[in-house]
């Protein structure tokens, strides 16, 4: 049986993302506007679409449609956002971002990477978004704190950087777990005399690079 592949964004939003439950108005209109198919390698722009992870170099890989828009709708963001995002990696993550919170600081480690998805980033015209290549764990206290920080790779634990970098009220959506390739999307929330944690939903991310 021939497996049904979409060929743009609505039709991706359509059988992949709305109906699957993704019913905020700001990320729905995000992933319409941003073109994943910029995002992939061109030999990979017919799978553009499609709702699985591919392949970036550098064992990195681009994340699912559907897990890209439920990270975001998870974090519950604003037009005054400031985000930090742990893992540019293609770029397609940041962009979606970039469309709904008011600035996004990306942080890199992998310089190639970094430096393909800032040229694509000036050839879609978009100029909120702020790169640095350096080991994510350690955030980007320059422009710290943040009101939300998305973690595009696997940890085993919470970096304690990244918790000093954000906000009091402010969310952060991470993946963790101790085995490669299986983790539980993990959604923290830290207020002014705690923090909470609560799992919901298992993924497979690639790991965050150490060094």
């Amino acid at each position: 049986m021939e497996i049904y592949t979409p060929k743009n964004s609505i039709e991706m939003i359509k059988a992949q993302i709305s109906s699957r439950g993704i019913k905020n108005i700001n990320v729905l209109k995000a992933m319409e506007i941003v073109p994943r198919d910029k995002f992939v390698p061109k030999k990979l722009a017919p799978l553009a679409w499609s709702d699985q992870p591919l392949p970036i170099g550098f064992s990195q890989t681009i994340s699912q449609p559907y897990v890209v828009a439920f990270m975001t709708e998870m974090l519950e963001l604003d037009s005054n956002s400031r985000i930090l995002e742990i893992g540019t990696g293609s770029g397609y993550q940041t962009a979606v971002l970039s469309k709904i919170g008011k600035e996004i600081f990306s942080v890199e480690i992998i310089k190639k990477l970094s430096d393909r998805a800032k040229k694509t980033f000036t050839e879609l015209g978009y100029n909120n978004i702020h790169l640095k290549v350096y080991n994510g764990r350690y955030g980007w206290e320059e422009f710290a704190p943040f009101s939300h920080i998305i973690v595009t790779a696997a940890s085993q634990d919470t970096p304690k950087n990244l918790l000093n970098q954000l906000k009091a009220d402010g969310k952060m959506i991470i993946p963790l777990g101790k085995k490669p390739f299986s983790q539980n999307l993990t959604l923290i929330t830290k207020y002014k005399k705690n923090i909470t944690k609560r799992k919901i939903l298992p993924v497979r991310f690639v790991p965050l690079v150490q060094k």
